[in-house]
């Protein structure tokens, strides 16, 4: 498992000789975080000399061009960073550049395939490799036909010396039957250690950090349970609308789109218990049991513990904002959720009792991604006879994005003859430590697949685990049970979000 900013890890090993097929080439994925990863493997020297990348997709194209639209990406990707302090490393980019290769077929076309293999064969051939990975970088109705156009065309059979893997994107099913199905229909041409369900949550820093912060340290681990903790809040929220995404987000919603997979995983990691190793299969187990314990909701809790919003017309930093509704290609009377938050329970002796708060929407003020662990008060009996109103709530926040690090909230005096207290934070930045970063998250993810490292991703148990978590909401919802909130646009999302934590006698960690 790769950790840390790419272009400082030139002392890991380099993955062993590759090549990489990314079906939906032409896309978004591809553009955004893909291709920069890759280049930042090649900065850091971790890919062998005999990797290759075939992209594949129905756009007309061939290698050249191919070639010349991810050299534009990386120019963009390099500009658009924060400090722009970045240049493009030339020596990095031609070695990548001259690696890549296209075949421009439709996805339901056996002869796309028979090209794919034809390349395989070639490559295999010149640079005496037969390694590799197949990237399902497309819309998820094409998960199933493409793993079985790649078992018909005998592709995804492994050597005694060479790997054949897939990753798959989500969302990974719709719902527990759907996702039951897809799994059944993969694992009928492909082991389990051959399939790797892509998070890319689980590439950023303080999200692997949470396993080192957690069981590397003696002052965490002996209070991380019921008898300390208070309740745990999990906030994943954005800035921008559904965008060009209408048509994706209109069947999938906000809870479909981030709760069975991101936030279950930041939760999992958050809640698991030690794993007996490192090893990918221990600490799967373990995330695994964390969503299986959760608290099944009953079709009345399904309700009373679930607020889902859609974000209505309104104003962010002077920008007139429009609806969801009014938003391109979505329905005027869509009831598609862009906002939700729940409260759930993990039924096993660490967590009996605390409630695990998580919200995540589109539209909303503050781009923020973060785990808050609310720690128990201290006895108030000591400060009586003193000015002293109330204690400052003790807690620990793990921030990912847009500033990874985290910080400590606690209470301390404050100077001078009489006891007053003051609430005092300490912070720890990555970027302040050791130093900005250029990665998408996607390195570690991508390094771990050609590594054949499985830590950092979803066993079909796990993934089938966070579905039957969200299935009885799905299921008042289908029945038209549950009110969806309008907020305006720009704000922190419903006022019954507030409420849900405010009946506790709790509030949402405020969104700075």
């Amino acid at each position: 498992m790769l950790a840390g900013d790419p272009a400082s890890l030139s002392g890991a090993p380099q993955a062993p000789p590759t090549t990489l097929v990314i079906f939906g080439a032409g896309g978004d994925l591809t553009k955004r975080l893909l291709m920069p990863a890759l280049y930042n493997l090649s900065a850091a020297k971790l890919l062998d000399d005999r990797f290759r990348v075939i992209g594949v997709d129905r756009l007309d194209g061939n290698d050249e061009t191919f070639r010349q639209k991810q050299s534009d990406t990386i120019t963009g990707f390099l500009a658009d960073r924060s400090d722009r302090s970045a240049a493009l490393d030339e020596t990095a980019w031609t070695w990548l550049r001259g690696r890549l290769a296209y075949i421009q077929g439709d996805l339901q076309d056996p002869r796309t395939y028979q090209a794919i293999a034809w390349r395989l064969n070639e490559s295999a051939q010149d640079q005496g490799q037969a390694n590799c990975v197949f990237y399902l970088a497309v819309a998820d109705r094409f998960f199933g036909p493409i793993i079985d156009h790649l078992a018909a065309e005998n592709l995804l059979r492994e050597g005694e010396a060479a790997f054949r893997r897939v990753v798959i994107e989500k969302p990974f099913g719709h719902d527990l039957a759907s996702a039951r199905a897809l799994n059944q229909r993969i694992l009928k041409v492909l082991d389990e250690k051959q399939i790797f369900r892509i998070d890319h949550f689980l590439g950023k820093e303080t999200v692997q950090n949470i396993m080192a912060l957690r069981f590397s340290n003696g002052l965490f681990e002996p209070l991380w349970q019921r008898d300390h903790i208070d309740h745990v809040q999990i906030t994943a929220l954005e800035t921008v609308g559904v965008e060009s995404r209408a048509r994706f987000y209109e069947n999938t919603g906000a809870l479909r789109d981030m709760v069975p997979n991101h936030i279950f995983q930041l939760l999992a990691m958050t809640a698991m218990e030690p794993p007996t190793s490192f090893s990918a299969d221990a600490v799967r187990t373990e995330k695994a049991k964390v969503i299986d314990a959760l608290h099944p909701l009953d079709p009345a809790q399904a309700v009373e513990r679930v607020v889902r919003g859609q974000y209505a017309a309104g104003t962010l930093r002077g920008q007139q904002l429009r609806g969801y509704r009014e938003e391109p290609g979505v329905a005027p009377d869509s009831h598609t959720e862009t906002y939700v938050a729940l409260k759930l329970f993990i039924d096993n002796w660490r967590w009996a009792g605390v409630p695990f708060y998580l919200r995540t929407g589109k539209r909303t003020h503050t781009r923020k991604t973060e785990i808050a662990i609310t720690f128990k008060q201290a006895p108030y009996a000591l400060f009586r006879d003193t000015p002293v109103e109330r204690l400052t709530p003790n807690i620990l926040t793990l921030h990912i994005q847009p500033r990874e690090g985290a910080s400590l909230q606690f209470s301390a005096k404050i100077p001078g003859p009489v006891v007053h207290l003051g609430g005092v934070r300490m912070d720890f930045s990555y970027a302040d430590y050791f130093g900005s970063s250029n990665n998408t998250g996607y390195e570690t993810l991508l390094y771990d697949v050609f590594t054949g490292d499985n830590t950092l991703f979803q066993r079909a148990d796990n993934i089938e685990a966070g579905w039957s978590a969200v299935q009885p909401v799905l299921d008042a919802w289908a029945a038209d049970r549950g009110e969806l909130y309008p907020y305006s646009a720009g704000t922190a999302g419903p006022i019954q979000a507030d409420r849900l934590l405010m009946r506790d006698g709790r509030q949402w960690m405020k969104l700075t």
